[in-house]
């Protein structure tokens, strides 16, 4: 199995099997700079540059960008020590927004409800909780409204919109727990009416991909913008220089066309010739976890898929191996199911009767994605 880190090694492997275009899915390899070494070798990859993928990689590098393209965020200030962090807080009320500032698998996000639950989170983060990541810590302004996340792709220059979805991060059903990497989602996001998907293409995605390449690091793939959409309109939350997950799996299983084509079109800078297009459909996805996760997943537990992709579903797979020929757990996300329907409420209803024909004792979900639109539907 080739390692990411060894750009030498991925080098090699394409060049002897004639490899066309490399997508660079997670975030870790594209911080790693994957992608330069991929294109110094003139091997075409779909994903950001090193210098570009600080995007995700620095909480501080894009709210700095925002402050220098006035991109709408909320206020912040860039910590490197416990005692300047905690003398922060002075400058913001409750509740506190804390991020580690690296890569901390969308988990290095806490919100503190009291200054002393922040200040007990802050001495948990410099004392090592996110490892490197939380070197530096980014306190932000605390942001009301709803979420949602809007994707697009560039080549540098051009840009196209490519969906919307949201999804729902905390491990417990009504929102609850801690933050995850996601617990499932679902595309589109009726909240992200076309008149604000507009501003957010002039407001934040076209002032970022415009600020990078003046700067001398243009951005090459897919952008994720996470947003609050507030009483003043969409403010940027954080990017993301990948695709997500679960956001991936539901914007998939509405892409029309090929998706291979559009990345390489992509990487070769011929964006301008692709022309995006999405069902009207909406698509819903529910991840089963292993027990444990957000901490210490129980890894090791048997999966049966039966027959939960009969009616048109799909089950991805995020965090599964075979042993002796038998599916089991390797992760904490483990399967994302997935279905499709006329509206979020019967995408759901569709989603959960396949789920309900998995077997994974082991496993857990919320049995309550996308609830408040469901609720806005009824």
């Amino acid at each position: 199995m080739l390692d990411a880190g060894d750009h030498g090694a991925v080098v090699a492997f394409c060049e002897a099997h004639d490899i066309a275009l490399v997508v660079i899915g997670p975030e870790a390899p594209l911080v790693d700079g994957l992608a330069d070494s991929l294109r110094a070798a003139n091997i075409p990859a779909f994903g950001p540059s090193q210098a570009a993928a600080q995007l995700e990689g620095s909480k501080g590098f894009t709210k700095d960008l925002c402050t220098r393209a006035d991109i709408p965020t909320g206020g912040y200030v860039r910590t490197t020590s416990l005692d300047e962090a905690v003398a922060a807080l002075d400058g913001f009320t409750a509740p506190f927004v804390l991020k580690a500032d690296g890569l901390a698998a969308g988990k290095g996000v806490v919100i503190a409800a009291e200054r002393s639950e922040a200040e007990a989170a802050l001495t948990d983060m410099f004392g090592g909780q996110f490892g490197e990541a939380s070197a530096e810590v980014v306190i932000e302004e605390f942001l009301a409204g709803e979420e949602a996340s809007f994707f697009a792709l560039t080549d540098g220059t051009h840009v196209i919109p490519f969906g919307t979805a949201q999804d729902h991060k905390q491990v417990g059903e009504g929102d609850i727990g801690p933050n995850t990497g996601g617990m499932g989602a679902y595309s589109p996001a009726p909240v992200l009416k076309p008149e604000l998907q507009a501003r957010v293409l002039a407001e934040i995605i076209q002032p970022t991909v415009d600020t990078m390449r003046a700067e001398g690091m243009p951005y090459s793939g897919v952008l994720y913008a996470g947003l609050m959409l507030t009483a003043t309109g969409p403010q940027l939350i954080e990017y993301n220089a990948r695709f997500g997950d679960p956001e991936c799996q539901v914007l998939m299983m509405r892409l029309q066309g090929d998706l291979a084509s559009i990345m390489l079109a992509c990487a070769k800078g011929e964006l301008a010739s692709v022309d995006a297009s999405f069902a009207d459909e909406t698509a819903l996805t529910v991840v089963m976890a292993a027990k444990g996760y957000p901490g210490t997943p129980e890894k090791g537990g048997a999966i049966g898929l039966g027959d939960a992709e009969v009616s048109g579903a799909k089950v991805f797979h995020a965090g599964t191996k075979l042993v002796d020929g038998a599916l089991v757990a390797n992760g904490g996300r483990v399967l994302n199911v997935t279905a499709n329907g006329r509206n979020v409420t019967e995408a759901k209803a569709a989603a959960y009767e396949a789920l309900d024909k998995v077997d994974f004792a082991s496993g857990f979900c919320r049995r309550d994605i996308g609830w408040k639109e469901v609720a806005r539907e009824g």
